[in-house]
């Protein structure tokens, strides 16, 4: 009897640790389950499992119907090198452009007038003529018979500043007498200036002698003596 209880007892042990197949089947498939998600790459889409060392390859979309990607590669490239050498050409134009106004001293505007009258012009006194010309042009104040040229630098002559009326300068039809008649008006009001610039300058020079003269002996000789001490 003793040796029977002990096999009766391990017997209902056995059947009470036995597992059911329904039970059996659900530890398998959660098992499988649970080996299934730890292995793969992490998506939701079941990819396979990245190895490591490998390059990532890139899915290309084939686009359906139009040019090939050569063509249109090659004209947006042209479109884009012309608008580059647009760029560059205004920002050149730019750079070497010169000043619409040009800042003379008097010495060197007098020296400009000697070479027009030589019959020399500057490319930038020959430039302000042309840009004068066809402002002119533009504003219909040169005539059919070669019209008038505005004196002065652009934009700064009498009429542009608004000083003199463009409708109130009166317009003089000259023959070559009446031409004559001012050339010889002209002469004889130079010369009574240089007359007049004579007779200023000689009567200084007497009248600095009698005051030379009027002076005691001691100062006489100091006076002669030129004054070159700057002013002021």
């Amino acid at each position: 009897m003793a040796s029977g209880a002990p096999g009766i007892m391990l017997r209902h042990l056995s059947k009470t640790l036995a597992v059911s197949p329904a039970v059996a089947s659900g530890m398998t498939s959660q098992h499988h389950q649970l080996q299934q998600r730890a292995p793969v790459s992490g998506t939701s889409k079941g990819k396979a499992k990245l190895k490591a060392g490998l390059p990532l390859k890139r899915s290309v979309i084939a686009k359906k119907g139009g040019a090939p990607a050569t063509a249109g590669s090659g004209g947006a490239g042209r479109g884009r090198r012309e608008a580059i050498e647009r760029i560059t050409q205004i920002a050149e134009s730019c750079l070497k452009s010169s000043t619409p106004l040009r800042h003379l001293s008097p010495k060197e505007c007098l020296r400009e007038a000697k070479r027009e009258e030589l019959g020399l012009i500057s490319k930038e006194r020959q430039r302000e003529l042309d840009i004068a010309k066809a402002k002119a042009k533009s504003k219909g104040t040169i005539g059919g018979d070669g019209g008038r040229v505005l004196m002065g630098p652009p934009s700064l002559d009498y009429i542009s500043l608004g000083l003199v009326d463009e409708k109130t300068i009166p317009t003089y039809e000259l023959t070559v007498e009446d031409g004559r008649r001012l050339a010889k008006e002209y002469s004889r009001v130079l010369m009574q200036r240089h007359r007049a610039r004579q007779t200023a300058e000689s009567t200084l020079l007497s009248l600095k002698k009698e005051a030379v003269a009027a002076l005691p002996e001691k100062l006489q000789a100091a006076a002669m003596v030129p004054d070159m001490t700057p002013f002021p």
